[in-house]
């Protein structure tokens, strides 16, 4: 598979995103600039953590209006594996493409430190690898990331399982029902907090997130040759 991990101004997770990819899982990876108008010829796309537009606005508000995000929704559309981490999850947000909201962490200071996730759906393509209620070591950097979503939105994602990743021992930033990462309800776009790039090498203080790429490669790869 070759994956397309987008650069917006201000982005600074991009390179962990392709090592997670190209030393990971084996797969093609390329940064593509957030000014690209087409996405021809990958497979997957990838939208990093960082500060884009120096969140100046709100994070990821301004980011949605990037050219390249039209080619996102088409990839969304069409059923193909979008992943948003941190600010790639407020983008994906922001976009319309996940349901809720992304706002200031409930002690109003960024954290930056090991988070411990539980693994709510284990049946997603990206997390096939995982057993159900696994606990992750899985780290975070945010100061926006408390997910909010009205009741009914809420219902909404319990009855159809698109809550993924949940906070296991502490929820650092006020997440309504502990959310750390949702999907969508076609099962094919999935933003989280927490960084499983940033946890792919022992040597990193965990592991726990190379399972994460190996999962969604291994899935949509099968449903690309089966094309």
């Amino acid at each position: 598979m070759r994956f397309a991990v987008i650069q917006f101004p201000g982005s600074n997770c991009d390179v962990d995103l392709l090592h997670a990819i190209i030393d990971g899982t084996g797969e093609e990876a390329e940064y593509v600039p957030h000014t690209a108008e087409s996405l021809e010829g990958f497979d997957g796309v990838l939208l990093p953590g960082g500060f884009s537009y120096g969140d100046y606005l709100r994070s990821g508000a301004i980011s949605r209006f990037s050219a390249v995000m039209d080619e996102v929704k088409r990839f969304a559309e069409e059923g193909k594996p979008v992943f948003g981490t941190c600010n790639g999850f407020q983008i994906l947000v922001e976009a319309g493409l996940l349901p809720g909201a992304l706002q200031r962490n409930k002690g109003l200071h960024f954290i930056c430190r090991q988070s411990e996730l539980k693994v709510v759906n284990n049946t997603t393509r990206f997390t096939s690898a995982y057993d159900k209620d696994e606990q992750l070591t899985i780290p975070i950097a945010h100061g926006e990331g408390n997910y909010y979503c009205d009741d009914e939105t809420l219902k909404e994602l319990q009855e159809n399982n698109q809550i993924v990743f949940t906070y296991a021992s502490e929820n650092p930033n006020g997440s309504v029902a502990d959310i750390a990462g949702i999907i969508n309800k076609k099962g094919n776009v999935l933003g989280m907090m927490p960084h499983p790039e940033r946890a792919v090498e022992d040597l990193l203080g965990s592991s726990d997130g190379l399972r994460f790429f190996q999962s969604m490669v291994q899935n949509f790869a099968k449903e690309t040759a089966d094309v």
